[in-house]
């Protein structure tokens, strides 16, 4: 099974570009997608060209904002949003589905913004949704993929040290926040598969950032530990555009 992880960065416009050409080329068995920015049903209509898929999401209460979904041909048990808790729960940034064997979680992790106003709310976003994830890890393993907005070591950005405790997605609080999935038995599949490899999955539309390579990895794969041996590969798709993140995956075996 292949699982791919992709912040579109607004499904109505990456559609106009190579994405459904790029996504049957990837033959995934299951799509997750962040930050949409349309409503469940825009979003249907954005990828209807994806045959066989059958299509969940969720959307924000603000037009045009956050919003995830679950595009996947493997038909689940169930399908579940938000994390139950209401200060978290207006802005679609959660979707889940139960399959046989595990849980998958897609997530787009709020961003802590320029000036850092929502660093606090970030905090206390990363602490619930933690909790919510161990919950469900009580019944079977959990898959949690998705755009959380921190690099989580310095190989994860091309700049640590202009940009530490300066800049959204990597001030301290926000690495707390990771360390507590990581070392609450939540493996970060890509560094498990590949070491220290460096490979970035966001550039700024800034400066050619892109062309330069001056990225950051922000887009992961989280599996529960006994779930870990079951992963074949992890991988981070560069040359696949359209967003100013590229795609992630895991291969199952």
């Amino acid at each position: 099974m292949k699982i791919i992880s992709f912040n579109v960065n607004g499904i109505r416009a990456i559609i106009k570009k190579s994405f459904i050409d790029d996504m049957r080329s990837l033959d995934a068995d299951i799509i997750c997608l962040q930050e949409t920015k349309a409503t469940v049903e825009q979003t249907k209509e954005a990828v209807a060209g994806l045959e066989g898929y059958e299509v969940y999401g969720n959307e924000a209460e603000r037009k045009g904002y956050s919003g995830t979904a679950i595009i996947t041909r493997v038909k689940p048990i169930a399908v579940f949003y938000n994390i139950g808790v209401s200060e978290h729960d207006n802005e679609g940034r959660v979707t889940g589905a139960e399959f046989e064997d595990f849980y998958l979680i897609t997530a787009y992790i709020p961003n802590s913004g320029s000036e850092l106003l929502r660093l606090g709310y970030r905090q206390t976003w990363d602490e619930a949704f933690l909790s919510y994830l161990k919950n469900l890890e009580k019944t079977k393993p959990v898959i949690v993929c998705g755009d959380f907005n921190v690099a989580h070591k310095a190989i994860d950005l091309a700049r640590p040290k202009e940009n530490y405790n300066k800049s959204a997605g990597f001030m301290q609080e926000e690495i707390n926040g990771m360390d507590a999935y990581t070392s609450n038995g939540l493996i970060d599949t890509y560094r498990s598969v590949h070491g220290d490899t460096i490979k970035y999955t966001w550039w700024s539309y800034r400066g050619g950032a892109r062309q330069k390579n001056v990225g950051w990895r922000i887009d992961y794969f989280l599996v529960s530990e006994q779930f870990l041996p079951r992963i074949k590969d992890a991988f981070i798709l560069n040359e696949i555009e359209g967003s100013d993140h590229c795609p992630v995956g895991i291969s199952i075996q």
